[in-house]
């Protein structure tokens, strides 16, 4: 398992922009921002901001250039800030929970009419055309399957797990495969369709229920490191990878599951992406998905905006809310839902295992550097953060043909 593929330009975050008057206005919104919250954020000056006590999480400002990148690049400034050390703290994701919960008050608003004038525009190129989205999951997911080894569990399972007291992350895992297999009625004989392989294990743990399996995805490093786990746990004869866009897949399947795939669609995408749901499951098939969400007001303001997530980890990807899934079911399939649970709560308990076997791992030794180190260690935080607060969530869904 080795690197194929050329890192993130991070040089972008140590050239840090100069605009005096952004700056100046970026800090005054900041320190409006930062008193009124359960935080400790101290200044290069010495000022201490925040209404947290000695106890309360803690982020130091080492340097102005923090406020330069924030007037200049807003959400894509302040995570370059990070990775460049321009601030700090010993639990980012502490730091930044209190912040996501507020985060459709953290300006005041009369200013948010600005916005269009701060958020970045998402690339005409990261658009999720077939050749698109090939180029956009190459660049995050064919990074290194070394550099996901280092933090997954041993299933390499990439995406919500579903804890019970007493669980590891692998358990919990195995647990949240259970469930999405459960929701699709997956059993022995089943033909199952996935959309999206990851690194086999849910193709695998449904090939030893007994199903036979079809799974796609679209990059080359997870189709390989999928095979090799396939043969491994002995189910090759009932599971099939395929290097295919979910566009092109055909046939008839008694189950179609997609485990956090949808948010690589984008909205452009999103009827085709259902209605390619429809046509693929039997009649009385079922489909399951889990999905990461957000408020729908947070979708409809964000929904043109390209920020540090989009920039640095995921091209191309987009958020959907669970009344944006819904209309998209209704509008573009025959099917209904028909279950639904939240795993919020355990996406965050999941983001922070990560992190931890992350910085416990020496990434220095895959080929990946300290800048790099600092952004995957804020895109684990940020992520935690998000769903700490209640700011992000993660549903699994149960749909079937509607009676």
């Amino acid at each position: 398992m080795t690197a194929t593929t050329p890192r993130p330009d991070t040089s972008v975050e140590l050239r840090a922009p100069y605009s005096p008057a952004r700056a100046w206005a970026a800090e005054r919104l900041f320190r409006l921002a930062a008193r009124r919250l359960p935080v400790r954020v101290r200044l290069p000056g010495g000022e201490v901001l925040g209404r947290g006590g000695p106890d309360a999480p803690t982020m130091t400002v080492r340097r102005p250039e923090f406020f330069h990148r924030l007037g200049v690049r807003a959400n894509i400034g302040f995570g370059e800030a990070y990775m460049a050390g321009d601030w700090t703290s010993p639990d980012p994701a502490a730091v930044l929970t209190p912040f996501a919960a507020r985060m459709a008050r953290l300006v005041p608003r009369p200013l948010q009419v600005l916005r269009r004038f701060v958020d970045a525009a998402r690339p005409a190129a990261e658009r999720n055309t077939p050749e698109g989205a090939r180029a956009n999951i190459h660049r995050h997911y064919n990074l290194s399957n070394d550099l996901f080894a280092a933090f997954l569990d041993e299933s390499m399972t990439y995406s919500s797990a579903w804890f019970r007291p007493g669980d590891d992350l692998h358990a919990a895992q195995l647990r949240k495969i259970d469930g999405i297999l459960d929701y699709a009625g997956v059993r022995a004989g089943s033909r199952v369709l996935e959309i999206g392989t990851g690194w086999g294990a849910l193709a695998i743990r449904a090939a030893r229920r007994g199903a036979h399996v079809t799974t796609l995805t679209i990059s080359t490093e997870q189709r390989d490191l999928a095979l090799a786990q396939v043969a491994e746990a002995g189910v090759a004869d009932r599971v099939d990878v395929r290097l295919c866009d979910y566009r092109d897949a055909t046939g008839r399947y008694d189950a179609v599951v997609s485990v956090e795939m949808i948010e690589a669609v984008g909205e452009e995408f999103w009827p085709a992406y259902f209605a390619t749901l429809d046509r693929l499951v039997e009649p009385a098939g079922r489909v399951a998905l889990q999905a990461i969400t957000l408020p729908h007001d947070r979708m409809l303001a964000t929904l043109r905006s390209h920020n540090w997530i989009h920039e640095y980890v995921f091209p191309g990807g987009m958020l959907l809310s669970v009344p944006a899934i819904e209309q998209q079911v209704s509008a573009h399939t025959g099917l209904a839902i028909t279950a639904r649970r939240s795993l919020g709560e355990h996406y965050a308990r999941t983001l922070r295992c990560w992190r931890d076997r992350f910085l416990a791992a020496d990434v220095a030794a895959i080929g990946f550097d300290e800048t790099f180190r600092r952004l995957w260690e804020f895109y684990l935080a940020y992520s935690e953060a998000g769903f700490a607060s209640g700011y992000l969530d993660v549903w699994q869904l149960r749909m079937a043909r509607a009676r």
